[in-house]
């Protein structure tokens, strides 16, 4: 596919797939506040999670935050071993990186070295200071990086602190990496569908084969800000409305989500993004709940069959290897953490994951347990 092709402001997957746990679906302490944004939340009893939605380890919940009866979700919330199970080290490769770098200078007539960041979740300040450790912003924030591309691989709201920040500062990127020569440019994560929904259909029942749902539940319960649905505004809806799901980039696929459910979508990358823009174009909850629901299945290159997987995508859509998110690299190697900013015995993750074969190259460093925004250049050095 020819670079440049993304609109912006600028399948059914196979069986190893894994759905939620009951940690995904922990409440924040305002779900019980009056407000504009507070309507609509129900107690597990009566609003119950989507039968699929971002994987988690499970973990207490805040004590302002109602606890939801375990009974109240499906059996499959529960957090088990198989649903994190460790995978064979020899089948992983976590790159270390140069802390310090700058841009690979570039020809003239050439493009600018390609760049990737993963999940930011609302960490602004955090995001600010990878991309400045990668000379890709100045000390004020200011694209500095000439002709260089970089992409950002989706899921820039909930759980942190500053998701509209994150919005507003990618949109004004883009301007500036343009005027240079250069781009930014980012992919649509499940949870820019769960933000738009929530905005858009509010507390309006959508099917779920796991009872009621709602949007505006299932954003509160994975993370949602109220100081984010406050600023929202029409210009970040109708730039994350018009975000691609796939795009090809020197031989990577890039993605977000460590699914097969873009196969659902369309044959090509062209016809993917068509399909999903038109889907929320037209507006209907139920069909912007299925793909929010599709965009949230994970694990797919992990396992046995795993590479298979990637093989399904490449084939398909091109590319040698394929780069995503969603996945917190903690979680992909089998090991249990939190989103809490709790200490964890997990592995230290000081540079993408590299596994399936050497086929898939995972982005998330999971910076909502502590972990680390990872911004990568391509190719890797391995």
């Amino acid at each position: 596919m020819v670079e440049g092709s993304m609109t912006q402001g600028a399948g059914q997957g196979p069986e190893v797939e894994r759905t939620a746990t009951l940690r995904d679906f922990r409440v924040p302490a305002y779900v019980n506040e009056t407000g504009p944004y507070a309507h609509g939340t129900q107690p597990a009893e009566t609003v119950r999670p989507p039968e699929e939605a971002p994987a988690a380890p499970a973990a207490p919940a805040a004590p302002a935050a109602p606890a939801a009866p375990k009974e109240g979700y499906p059996a499959a919330y529960t957090p088990t071993e198989r649903d994190l199970p460790v995978i064979k080290r020899g089948d992983t490769l976590q790159v270390a990186v140069d802390p310090v770098s700058a841009p690979t200078r570039q020809s003239a007539t050439g493009p600018g070295p390609l760049y990737v960041v993963g999940d930011v979740h609302g960490y602004l300040d955090q995001l600010v200071a990878a991309l400045q450790e990668k000379g890709l912003v100045d000390s004020a924030g200011q694209w500095c990086a000439g002709t260089a591309r970089l992409w950002f691989l989706g899921d820039f709201t909930d759980r942190g602190p500053d998701g509209i920040g994150v919005i507003d500062l990618v949109m004004r990127l883009s301007a500036e990496a343009a005027a240079a020569g250069g781009y930014c440019k980012a992919l649509m994560g499940n949870h820019e569908l769960l933000l738009l929904g929530a905005k858009r259909f509010g507390d309006t029942p959508v099917n779920s084969g796991a009872g009621t749902a709602t949007f505006q539940a299932a954003w509160l319960l994975n993370g949602g800000q109220k100081s984010d649905m406050d600023r929202l505004r029409d210009h970040h809806l109708q730039w994350m409305a018009r975000l691609d799901a796939v795009e090809a980039v020197d031989g990577y696929l890039l993605v977000h989500s460590d699914t097969t459910s873009y196969l659902d979508y369309g044959a090509s990358i062209e016809e993917v993004n068509d399909t999903v823009r038109e889907t929320l174009t037209r507006n209907d909850a139920n069909e912007v709940w299925d793909l929010f629901r599709k965009f949230t299945k994970r694990f797919s290159f992990r396992d046995e069959g795993g590479a298979d997987a990637v093989r399904s995508l490449l084939d398909t859509y091109g590319g040698t290897r394929i780069v995503h998110g969603h996945s917190p690299i903690p979680y992909l190697l089998g090991e249990v953490g939190s989103e809490d900013g709790e200490e964890s015995a997990g592995p230290v993750v000081e540079g993408p994951h590299i596994y399936a074969d050497g086929l898939a190259i995972a982005m998330d460093g999971g910076v909502t347990m502590a972990g680390k925004l990872l911004v990568q250049q391509l190719p890797l050095d391995v």
